[in-house]
């Protein structure tokens, strides 16, 4: 999905397993990491990214939202290093899925106290799981655009590389019958902004008023005649 997006700098920002830039030809990379220790080109927070607005060709989030404390700020701060028509790449956990249900289930054994169970479910260490329609929602409502919807791994999330062989035909079917309810999602979004409207000068789109058209005067009779007949009828009308 990165391979071909062009610009001059590109920044993944956590999960470094993940090595989500490896395929971009971009110039400048970065990797970014919230926590101190790890592996990284500089740490920084989500919601706090140590770059001006407008200045990023591309940004990649692969399960950050997830691990962010606030998800919605963390995706108001990508789209203000974001440049115009700059890409913005999500990948996150399904709620709606085999493997949201089997997180649920993981968490509901933690507030119970049952940590073996919990642990014997092997769920990710996720914050919240962020659905799909939700997600698209926040980013139109930031003025991103979604280009590209990808969803993935249908089987359940077996331990065992039997059991995860033996299902390998929910994947085939589930491409075809239930996408939506792949355990992962990938979305590709772009940055859109409207641009202004140039406008003319004014006087250039103005027409000249035509002038007004004179009044044709009526010619009066100058006979001797009229004029002494019209001054005899003047006299006696007083």
């Amino acid at each position: 999905m990165v391979a071909d997006l062009f610009g001059y700098h590109a920044l993944q920002l956590g999960t470094a397993e993940l090595a989500a830039l490896r395929a971009n030809r971009m110039p400048h990379r970065w990797l970014a990491q919230s926590e101190e220790g790890m592996p990284c080109d500089f740490a920084a927070h989500s919601v706090a990214l140590p770059f001006q607005a407008d200045s990023l060709d591309l940004v990649v989030l692969p399960h950050s939202l997830e691990l962010s404390l606030d998800p919605h700020a963390s995706l108001r701060e990508a789209e203000r290093v974001l440049v115009p028509e700059g890409h913005l790449v999500i990948t996150g956990l399904n709620p709606t899925s085999l493997w949201g249900w089997r997180y649920r289930r993981a968490q509901g054994y933690r507030r119970l106290g049952a940590v073996r169970m919990s642990e014997r479910l092997d769920a990710p260490a996720c914050g919240d799981m962020l659905g799909y329609w939700r997600l698209c929602d926040w980013l139109r409502l930031l003025g991103f655009e979604v280009k590209i919807s990808r969803f993935g791994c249908w089987r359940p999330a077996f331990q065992n590389a039997q059991w995860l062989e033996r299902m390998a035909w929910m994947d085939r079917l589930g491409t075809r019958f239930w996408p939506i309810l792949g355990g992962a999602y990938l979305i590709v979004a772009v940055k859109r902004v409207q641009g202004g409207r140039l406008m003319g000068a004014s006087w250039k789109n103005k027409r000249v008023a035509a002038a007004a058209a004179m009044p044709v005067a009526r010619r009066q009779n100058t006979s001797p005649k009229t004029g002494a007949a019209q001054r005899s009828t003047d006299i006696e009308s007083r």
